[in-house]
């Protein structure tokens, strides 16, 4: 007999965090989140000072099949000029029947809030974090901060009643198969920049904090104009900015400047996952935390995170520095793939960069919507 619940206690929040290592356990591409940060993620996080969700756990007798949360994102609403809301976390059995349970208890909840037009996912909790369902690209594990799911969810989100809103596309290089136009006419470039005063330097980790408060308005308007994207608040970008300097690679973090007012930036990371695939269920402790000091120089991939340029800097040589800049290191440093992404599928602008240095697109990611 299915039933479904609120999840409120500890012990409730725990089981909803656990559910997909369980759901996964025989499927080697599976790389667990981190307990901790999930942890975060679902009751600390500065997202929670402006908006609200709520998870639900699905069990059939005493054993979970299926998981979801309901997100009313409030900033998003308002910066958009809709009433939508939003599912995330979800998980679930091959089971129509415990798919619109969790479908059906979410959007309840959502209408309860006074939602009344779409009903938009997955997204945890908003393109600014994890979000899309992957439909193509399954043959291998995610990257670091990318979803991943088993082919049949699309099946079940559709048969739900959800159709298409946008695909994210994921580009992929391997080894040394790119164009390394962008590298050979790197110099040529700078120089043609410098003629504007705009320069291409790393990111200044002693004075981050500063870095950081730059970084987020050009973040704010690089990417304003995407579909259901919504502007991280100060606390938001903060956080992710802390996170983020916990593994990022200043050679890798390259800011493009005009005396003294950043105007674009490109971020690439090192695929952790490679080494989080290997700390089980999650946990940092008792042996997690070694897992991850032990293989982090062991890392063969890095994912290109962000790269935006501010409206009026665009078209100007820059995208293409940032480009090049990262390709060299990738070769210098001798990473054998990497990964860039997502990006929107009506992105045609950074798209046909991206396939001009031979980006293939080789995973897909869809977000889902339905009138609620």
């Amino acid at each position: 007999m299915r039933k479904i619940i609120p999840v409120y206690s500890k012990n409730e929040l725990a089981a909803f965090i656990d559910f997909p290592h369980d759901l996964y356990k025989d499927d080697p591409n599976y790389v667990p989140e981190l307990f901790i940060a999930q942890k975060d993620l679902l009751t600390t996080h500065p997202f929670h000072k402006h908006s609200v969700i709520q998870p639900f756990l699905v069990y059939d007798g005493d054993k979970i099949t299926g998981r979801i949360a309901a997100i009313l994102n409030n900033n998003h609403n308002s910066f958009n000029k809709v009433n939508d809301g939003f599912f995330g976390f979800f998980d679930c059995i091959n089971d129509q029947e415990t798919a619109n349970l969790l479908f059906n208890t979410a959007a309840g909840w959502l209408k309860d809030k006074g939602v009344d037009q779409k009903f938009i996912g997955p997204v945890n909790f908003s393109t600014n974090e994890a979000c899309g369902l992957l439909i193509q690209g399954f043959d291998s594990p995610p990257m670091l901060m990318m979803t991943y799911n088993y082919p049949y969810y699309a099946e079940l989100i559709e048969k739900a009643g959800f159709s298409k809103q946008i695909d994210l596309i994921g580009w992929y290089w391997e080894g040394g198969n790119y164009d390394d136009k962008s590298v050979r006419l790197l110099n040529a470039l700078q120089e043609r920049l410098k003629r504007s005063n705009i320069i291409i330097r790393k990111v200044d980790l002693k004075n981050f904090k500063q870095e950081t408060v730059k970084l987020r308005e050009v973040y704010n308007a690089a990417w304003d104009q995407n579909t259901g994207f919504v502007p991280l608040t100060d606390d938001e970008f903060n956080h992710l900015a802390k996170d983020l300097k916990l593994i990022l690679d200043p050679e890798f973090c390259l800011i493009a400047e005009q005396e003294g007012k950043i105007v674009g930036f490109g971020l690439a990371l090192p695929d952790f996952n490679e080494v989080l695939k290997k700390v089980k269920r999650g946990r940092l402790l008792p042996f997690g935390i070694f897992k991850i000091l032990l293989n982090k120089s062991k890392i063969t991939g890095i994912r290109i995170y962000a790269l935006g340029i501010i409206e009026g800097y665009r078209k100007m040589g820059i995208e293409a520095c940032l480009y090049g800049s990262i390709i060299k290191r990738y070769k210098e440093k001798g990473f054998t793939h990497a990964e860039a992404g997502w990006t929107l599928e009506n992105n045609t602008l950074i798209n046909e960069a991206i396939k001009a240095i031979k980006g293939d697109p080789r995973k897909k990611y869809r977000i889902y919507e339905k009138a609620i």
